[in-house]
């Protein structure tokens, strides 16, 4: 039988180099699936990212801004501030809707930000990892690369929304606020906090992309309605829970920078400190000497709390204008 079997083998595969391979029993081979992007033209990116960022921002304003109180350090040394004592101060202070104060700068600069964002991640991602889906690596590096050149177009409007969110009476709004930074303070005061920004972002957005990318995958491999399916056959689930775990790991990490940020940007405004350079080490050592190490992770909670469900809610509202736009392609074809 043995040689019967060799026999058959022999005249199927009559060169050696065509003979077939044994593999162990858990060999799996990798398939690299086609991206539904490459059906994508870039502004259908763009129009996904900035409807997803807008979405984001506005749903979780009211965390931000909780987040922003707590993290802004006055001139003298300042209690810890709990996430309840800070909503709760707010409310009695100022009123509800002092929770939402700063949301016009957002959704002004959110939405082209984020537009910049998801194109520049999409086609980054789409040369460095070389078709193939399970690159981490062209994950993060893409991710870093989105940061840089969004932050260029979000930093400003960043700014005016963090100084409206704790100056209560100071600005009449948005374009009052412009002017008078721009009056009082130079152009330069808009990006005082760029660098910062950057530093923060970059691993943020590295470690929320690799984190997405990976999630996602994971989840694909062990739900059996995803075995082997491709990105169409992805639900908002998978996209919203791979979004909020790279979103909340994300921001816990680079919490101690955001701290720094939101130091440069609300520098002078309700006795905020002001610091004679927009270095990083000198608001650093700022920090430390007022409020102690702890300082440096004032926020951690509300920005977890703000960064899970709204990276949740982009991912989600960015596939799913992304599968509007291959589902309209597909019908025009």
């Amino acid at each position: 039988m043995a040689t019967e079997a060799a026999a058959t083998t022999a005249s199927k595969f009559p060169k050696p180099d065509l003979l077939p391979i044994p593999q162990p029993p858990d060999f799996h081979p990798t398939v690299l699936i086609p991206s539904q992007n490459d059906k994508l033209r870039f502004w259908h990116l763009m129009v996904a990212g900035s409807i997803a960022g807008s979405v984001e921002h506005m749903a979780m304003f009211p965390v931000d801004t909780i987040k922003t109180h707590m993290q802004t350090i006055r001139s003298c040394p300042i209690k810890p501030v709990g996430i309840t004592q800070a909503f709760r101060s707010i409310i009695k202070t100022e009123g509800p809707s002092a929770l939402y104060r700063g949301i016009w700068a957002m959704g002004l600069g959110a939405g082209p930000a984020h537009a910049v964002y998801f194109s520049f991640y999409e086609v980054s991602k789409k040369y460095l990892s070389g078709g193939n889906p399970n690159n981490s690596l062209a994950h993060a590096v893409s991710g870093v690369f989105a940061t840089v050149a969004s932050d260029a177009v979000f930093t400003p409007m960043d700014m005016v929304k963090q100084r409206l969110q704790i100056g209560k009476g100071m600005y009449g709004g948005v374009w009052d606020c412009v002017k008078r930074v721009m009056r009082e303070e130079g152009f330069g005061a808009f990006y005082a906090s760029y660098r910062t920004t950057v530093l923060m972002n970059a691993p943020f957005t590295a470690v929320h992309f690799a984190t997405y990318e990976a999630v996602k995958r994971g989840l694909r491999e062990i739900s059996p309605e995803f075995v082997g399916g491709g990105e169409e056959e992805e639900g908002l689930l998978v996209y919203a829970t791979a979004g909020a775990a790279g979103g909340g790991l994300a921001a816990v990490l680079t919490t101690p920078l955001d701290v720094v940020k939101t130091q440069l940007q609300c520098q002078g405004v309700c006795g905020c400190d002001r610091f004679k350079s927009s270095s990083i080490g000198e608001v650093f050592r700022t920090i430390i000497k007022k409020d102690g190490y702890r300082g440096l992770a004032r926020g951690w909670l509300p920005r977890m709390l703000f960064h899970a469900p709204a990276a949740a809610i982009c991912w989600s509202t960015y596939e799913t204008v992304k599968s509007f736009f291959h589902d309209v392609n597909g019908a025009a074809a």
